[in-house]
């Protein structure tokens, strides 16, 4: 027994001293321990896979109940099973909250091992990548433009390494019943550049994504990270040293800057930057390279196929160097 603000604690019940209608040692009881625990894990189940991790440090009885099936159960997506039938995941005897995480950190292959199924770790919701192989490559069975290697390090068999060409479009698609409905998600094309890549610094490619005959987004991204930082880094420096030179001319210039005009500046300077991380390629965890090429909202009513096409046809040069793995599918993160 011990004592908590002022209070005695013994087991899971609070002795209250004091007199309460001419008694006194009132017991006053935490009424949601007495829940039976299958009670409480279908409470937990209603909640996120992160609560539930955090609320088995509550107590005993929560820890008993937010890792029970019954509870991860319903943070696996509708469909799993059809994933996991044929896998090594089905023989073991995994609980649902070891499946759960398993899928999370070790993308499941189907489709003879060209495509991939995981889960966000954070929401649960279906995640997937296109090997090149499903991909669409425009020259991609002429061993003079691209051709097919082993990639240890790629999650797939092999992948399309682009020998030289001027017309450049790689195109995916994916049936939409096939993920998570009331979710955002953003299409990444996931690749490597070679030391001998070219054709690639200065150009713009055409990010497309939406519905097979339906509205499509459509955006202006690069593959070649250097080249996006020193542009990034044009677009910044001018402007800072414009004012600089400007200000020695004119000091009082810069005095009467109001604060709204200096909160501007800044604005845009976070808005392009926000930009910038979409456009340009990121290091990926797996040591891969990534770009975002759109987003896709599916609320759960839509048909049909979603196609994401990332092209580059109309500057004409020859490019080459890259080695494309595939095209991810996943939800968007929130922004904290």
């Amino acid at each position: 027994m011990g004592t908590v603000m002022g209070i005695e604690m013994e087991g899971e019940t609070a002795k209250v001293g004091g007199d309460v209608g001419g008694g006194s040692n009132v017991e006053a009881v935490d009424y949601f321990y007495m829940l039976p625990e299958g009670c409480i894990a279908h409470i937990v189940s209603l909640t996120s896979p992160r609560d539930a991790c955090r609320l088995c440090l509550v107590s005993s009885i929560f820890k008993s109940a937010a890792e029970s099936d019954a509870v991860w159960e319903k943070f696996l997506p509708p469909g799993y099973h059809s994933f996991i039938v044929d896998s090594d995941y089905h023989r073991r005897a995994l609980t649902k909250k070891d499946l759960y995480f398993s899928l999370c950190d070790q993308p499941l292959l189907f489709d003879e091992g060209r495509k991939s199924f995981s889960l966000d770790k954070v929401s649960g919701k279906k995640c997937y990548m296109l090997s090149a192989r499903v991909l669409s490559i425009v020259w991609g069975d002429t061993p003079r433009y691209w051709t097919w290697i082993p990639s240890p390090e790629a999650r797939f068999g092999d992948v399309a390494e682009l020998i030289s060409v001027c017309w450049f479009e790689i195109l995916g698609k994916i049936d939409i019943r096939m993920l998570s409905p009331s979710t955002l998600y953003t299409a990444n094309f996931v690749f490597k550049s070679t030391r001998g890549a070219y054709g690639f610094e200065h150009q713009t490619l055409d990010a497309v994504v939406g519905l097979v005959g339906g509205q499509k987004s459509t955006r202006s991204v690069y593959l070649d990270d250097e080249a996006g930082q020193r542009r990034r880094r044009s677009q910044i420096v001018p402007r800072r040293m414009g004012l600089l030179f400007r200000n020695h001319r004119n000091m009082e210039t810069e005095i009467s800057t109001t604060r709204s005009d200096r909160d501007m500046d800044m604005d845009m300077d976070r808005d392009r930057d926000r930009n910038d991380e979409h456009n340009h390629p990121k290091v990926r965890g797996d040591g891969w390279m990534e770009v975002e090429l759109g987003e896709f909202f599916y609320d759960g009513g839509q048909e049909g196929e979603l196609e994401i096409n990332l092209l580059e046809v109309k500057g004409g040069n020859w490019k080459g160097g890259l080695i494309v793995q595939g095209i991810e599918i996943r939800p968007k993160k929130e922004l904290a």
